[in-house]
């Protein structure tokens, strides 16, 4: 593999998380995002890494991501691409096994089904090939309804009262719950988050790597990464709060 001979900054690697950093939950992407990672592009080598599976990411950041991003990491990085090539892929269900996942799943729709909200939509378990995305209104809510459901949300706990519903009855099944996005919590196996986009990477020569995330406090699916000792992490509010810190950090580009 080559080490990014075409970039003046090849040993510099920038990661974004998607939601509320690229994008706004679950919107597309701007133009001007995607002409600041451009310039940046020639600068250093960049990626994004986010839960959703590559379908979704690819309707927010644009049909062709694979070739606009050096790196694309869907669903935490456990479906991977390098220069528009698939890397290894890691199967949940095949970590946790039949019977075991068979349990959670059963145990989501009675719980969510016992949750008084004030509107319920469709697909509230959504199975992805490394992790199930947990959706108590429903992922198919309005961008209106997302909106309200996140506030109500911090009213009254409904994700937080969640995971730790899940952290005690399934306490022996190694998994980690992460609140992602406006609406939903991601499960997957611990070590599966957002780090494990780093195994990726390893060897390819970076001596910094910095990541961009808005869920960056603890229980947020940004955390791990952030924190990491391997990355320098930037907690970012918005996408337009990620374009001036990344402008801070190449000021000679803008």
């Amino acid at each position: 593999m080559d080490k990014w001979s075409d970039r003046k900054q090849p040993n510099v690697l920038l990661l974004f998380d998607v939601d509320g950093t690229l994008t706004p939950a679950r919107r597309t992407v701007t133009q001007d995002m995607l002409e600041l990672l451009r310039k940046v592009r020639k600068e250093a080598v960049i990626g994004f890494v986010g839960g959703s599976d590559l379908a979704k990411q690819r309707e927010q950041l644009g049909p062709t991501i694979l070739d606009d991003f050096d790196f694309a990491f869907s669903e935490n990085g456990l479906i991977a691409y390098r220069k528009g090539e698939q890397l290894e892929a890691q199967s949940f269900i095949g970590w946790l096994g039949e019977e075991k996942y068979k349990k959670l799943v059963n145990f989501l729709l009675k719980y969510l089904a016992d949750i008084d909200l004030p509107f319920k939509r469709g697909t509230f378990v959504e199975f992805r090939n490394g992790m199930i995305n947990v959706a108590p209104p429903g992922r198919n809510c309005t961008v209106e309804e997302r909106n309200k459901y996140e506030e109500y949300d911090k009213i009254h706990k409904i994700r937080p009262n969640l995971v730790e519903a899940l952290k005690k009855e399934f306490h022996d099944y190694s998994l980690t719950y992460s609140i992602g996005g406006q609406i939903s919590i991601d499960v997957f196996p611990k070590g599966w988050d957002k780090t494990y986009c780093l195994k990726h990477v390893k060897d390819e020569g970076f001596k910094t790597i910095h990541f961009f995330g808005d869920k960056v406090y603890e229980g947020g699916n940004d955390w791990e990464i952030h924190n990491h000792e391997l990355v320098v992490g930037h907690s970012v509010r918005n996408p337009e709060d990620t374009m001036r810190q990344v402008k801070e950090l190449f000021p000679n580009l803008f």
